[in-house]
């Protein structure tokens, strides 16, 4: 009678979902990076969110690789990002509407670079965690801040 293999044992299986993933979205980690760098500088430069993301990033190189290695596990399901985005929004002075210029500005550059499905594939992904980040961060507001409704 032959042991069933350990999990630990057993080869992983991101390897072939990231192929099928790459596959059918056309999405590759240097798309990804050429999707995030360009993102983040219109947002720099935006006059919205600009100024929100200034005043709380001093190393914009380590947040440019933390933001490609936080893609590539959400998009292409790598598994490369460990942390919490949630965490790491807690706080933040934020509206639905600067979650909503944050999703125009990811849609418009996602288009620009990727494939009709590559875009796609990025931007719903993109607008569930704008959702549920949103949520988390009116929650943790104190009461009467907490002014998000999800027909907003």
């Amino acid at each position: 009678m032959q042991a069933h293999p350990k999990a630990t044992d057993r080869p992983s299986l991101r390897p072939e979902m990231t192929r099928a993933i790459t596959r059918a979205t056309g999405l590759d980690e240097p798309q990804l990076v050429a999707v995030v760098h360009s993102f983040y500088a219109k947002v720099r430069r935006d006059p919205i969110l600009g100024p929100i993301f200034e005043t709380r990033i001093a190393d914009w190189d380590a947040h440019l690789a933390r933001m490609v290695t936080f893609w590539s596990s959400v998009a292409l399901m790598t598994g490369h990002y460990h942390g919490s985005a949630l965490t790491a929004h807690l706080g933040l002075p934020v509206q639905w509407g600067d979650f909503e210029r944050w999703l125009d500005l990811f849609r418009e550059t996602a288009e620009e670079i990727c494939s009709p499905e590559g875009a796609r594939h990025l931007i719903e992904r993109a607008e569930r965690i704008a959702l549920s980040l949103n949520t988390a961060v009116q929650q943790a507001k104190p009461d009467d801040a907490a002014t998000f409704s999800a027909s907003a």
